[in-house]
């Protein structure tokens, strides 16, 4: 079952799961802690069990060994388990409930770790469930001494998750899954092999997949790779100088990913993996939301001082392996029926002291990556594909999403430079919204000293960000003002009803949505999970989506509310809260394919990074789409006060644009 052949380290999981064999047959802890115990302890045997039998079997035995590994965080089933924090509370109380659902939900690692064969970490675990029974034995356990053991098991084995992170990325990564994918086939029982929830999501997209011809296959794999390459070459970086890549993807796409891999090693390049980058369909959702915050059991400066040192050492350690990683390559997938998470009174949630170590954690990490993986020596691309939970049309909307992603580069690069070169006129640009969209914003721009050899917006083609369809600039934030106000918008696989978000100088001033019924748990759910615990953040970018082609797909299959950030930001103007399109790498000159340099890689933050490099940087960066059809006009507005109309009711209206609304009529 496991890959480690070390001695000391097989004993010491014999010995762990012979107690906790001991613990499920007669836990001696008194009630109501019990129950508890007994319960993490089957589901931690039932693992092993399932694992020894290495996905091998029937199609139905292996869905059915699946279903039993999350059975207990499943649907209805969540309501009554100690996972759930809310019943973990009520059946032993505060504080140890809350305490005990964190540690059972960390508990879920194990599944991967036995499917990864990572003896280690799976160990580990165990010892620590068994630490934190042997304490509540005793008579008189205090919840600070739980507490307490927890935070040392993560302090102490902060260099082997952390290390993990890093070799994960930069060498091979975790070789199980890139084994997984040369497996891949018309027999998709290997989905099982991941020990991740299967769902029809995964079953259907690996049966599709493994149907369509080899030849469409390459072809679609073909559009990512030399996208990613194409990314090398606009930023004048040296692709040839690599050897690594990170390949992100769901299950389901590997035969997508195999399919892409000749064209890799022709190019000389090698993918690494990482099994939290390989995604799935969660089992439950709100168990995900309810547990987002459990670091706040450990989460102090210690520990982040601990594991930031960890980072630079293992960074450090193989500095030479990072400087053949090229960076990662992201198949996302989109569709899935929008979640509306409850607010869950239970759960973990971060102090304010906690919130800034949050941040600043974030930042150092990102920081010290970058340090080493430089993203002026790196780049990435990214193209998603919808899953089978998008409808009965899935198939129908897979292949017109191909269509989406392979549109002519050309043409839509002549069309963008005809935007660009109007907005370049503009001292700054005008947005407003039509009929309940109330959106008024003034975008400021940066002054071009050589309007012959300078602009302000980058013309991005199918290269980083697939598909093809933007001209995107990072704004002046002082003098940046006015409201945005989007009726209906997903970010990060959150919703948002109608969001408004005041902009001072660039800064968000007031926000308010109309998730919830009372104010302060929208103005919560904002601050939480958009401003990321800060009070505020810039706008780093404005842009104006140019892919009426994904946009009339969006409304023809009536999934544009599940369309990802990636195609949604192409089909309209928006607007990203955070750091620029150009963070950490503000000093590399980038050009347009027209030989002009793009100036606008820095605002009033970013240019912090020299002098005050933690106010600088923010480690975040969200889009919100404004949908044409809730667009009035946009303007690029010259120094004299002359207006140039780019966008009016809905439509393309600047000579040159035309073409851009044949799919919005149709």
């Amino acid at each position: 079952m496991w890959k480690n052949n070390n001695e000391t380290l097989q004993e010491r999981f014999l010995l762990a799961m012979d107690r906790i064999s001991q613990m499920k047959e007669s836990a001696e802890v008194k009630e109501p802690y019990r129950n508890y115990f007994q319960t993490v302890a089957e589901f931690v045997l039932k693992v092993v069990r399932i694992a020894k039998k290495e996905a091998k079997g029937t199609l139905e035995q292996l869905q059915e060994d699946n279903r039993a590994l999350y059975e207990d965080i499943a649907g209805d089933h969540y309501n009554t388990s100690y996972a759930n924090p809310s019943y973990s509370v009520e059946k032993m109380g505060e504080p140890f409930g809350k305490l005990f659902s964190m540690l059972y939900a960390e508990m879920y690692q194990m599944i991967l770790f036995a499917y990864a064969k990572r003896l280690e970490n799976f160990t580990v675990y165990a010892e620590l469930f068994i630490e934190v029974y042997n304490l509540m034995e005793q008579d008189d356990v205090h919840p600070s001494e739980v507490q307490d053991a927890i935070y040392w098991f993560y302090s102490d084995y902060c260099d082997l998750f952390a290390r993990q992170h890093v070799e994960d990325l930069i060498l091979l990564g975790n070789t199980c899954y890139g084994e997984i994918v040369e497996q891949a086939g018309k027999d998709v029982r290997y989905l099982y092999q991941y020990g991740m929830n299967v769902t029809e999501n995964e079953l259907k997209m690996a049966q599709f997949l493994s149907e369509m011809d080899e030849d469409t296959l390459r072809e679609t794999a073909r559009t990512f790779v030399d996208g990613y390459c194409r990314g090398f070459e606009v930023t004048k970086r040296d692709l040839s100088k690599k050897n690594r890549f990170e390949i992100r993807y769901s299950l389901g796409l590997e035969p997508l990913v195999k399919a892409s891999l000749p064209l890799w090693r022709e190019r000389g390049l090698e993918p690494t993996y990482r099994h939290t980058m390989i995604a799935t369909t969660p089992a439950n959702r709100q168990f995900v939301y309810d547990h987002r915050y459990d670091n706040a059991v450990y989460l102090d400066r210690q520990y982040k001082e601990r594991r930031t040192q960890v980072f630079r050492v293992t960074y450090e350690e193989n500095k030479e392996a990072a400087s053949k990683y090229a960076g990662p390559v992201v198949l996302e997938t989109f569709g899935e029926i929008p979640f509306e998470p409850k607010n869950n009174p239970a759960s973990h949630k971060f102090s304010e002291k906690q919130r800034a170590i949050a941040v600043e954690l974030s930042n150092e990490v990102r920081a010290i990556t970058n340090e080493y993986l430089p993203e002026e020596e790196t780049s990435f691309t990214i193209i998603a594909f919808p899953i089978p939970e998008i409808g009965e049309n899935f198939e129908e909307i897979f292949r017109e999403t191909m269509k989406v992603n392979t549109l002519n580069n050309q043409k839509y690069e002549a069309i963008q430079q005809t935007i660009i070169d109007a907005l370049d006129q503009g001292r700054f640009v005008k947005v407003k919204g039509k009929g309940t969209n109330k959106t008024d914003l003034v975008i400021q721009l940066h002054t071009l000293d050589d309007p012959k050899t300078q602009t302000n917006f980058e013309n991005c083609t199918a290269d980083v960000n697939i598909p093809v369809g933007e001209v995107f600039t990072s704004p002046v934030l002082t003098g940046t003002n006015g409201l945005l106000h989007i009726s209906r918008v997903f970010m990060r696989g959150l919703e948002y009803k109608e969001l408004e978000l005041v902009f001072e100088d660039g800064m968000v001033k007031e926000y308010t949505c109309k998730n919830f019924d009372s104010e302060e748990e929208n103005k919560a759910y904002i601050k939480e999970n958009l401003l990321y615990h800060r009070d505020t953040l810039p706008m780093g970018e404005f842009a104006i989506g140019t892919n009426t082609t994904a946009y009339a797909m969006g409304h023809q299959y009536h999934i544009f509310n599940r369309l990802p950030i990636l195609i949604a930001e192409k089909t309209g103007p928006h607007f990203a809260l955070g750091d620029t399109c150009y963070s950490h790498s503000e000093d590399l000159a980038v050009f347009n394919p027209n030989g002009k340099e793009i100036i606008a890689r820095e605002n009033e933050c970013s240019a912090l990074r020299k002098t005050e490099p933690k106010s600088a940087y923010f480690a975040c960066h969200t889009d919100a789409t404004i949908p044409y059809n809730e667009l009035g006009a946009i303007y690029a507005v010259k120094e004299d006060g002359t207006e140039i109309p780019i966008i009016l009711d809905s439509r393309f209206v600047l000579p040159g644009t035309e073409e851009l609304n044949e799919a919005l009529e149709k």
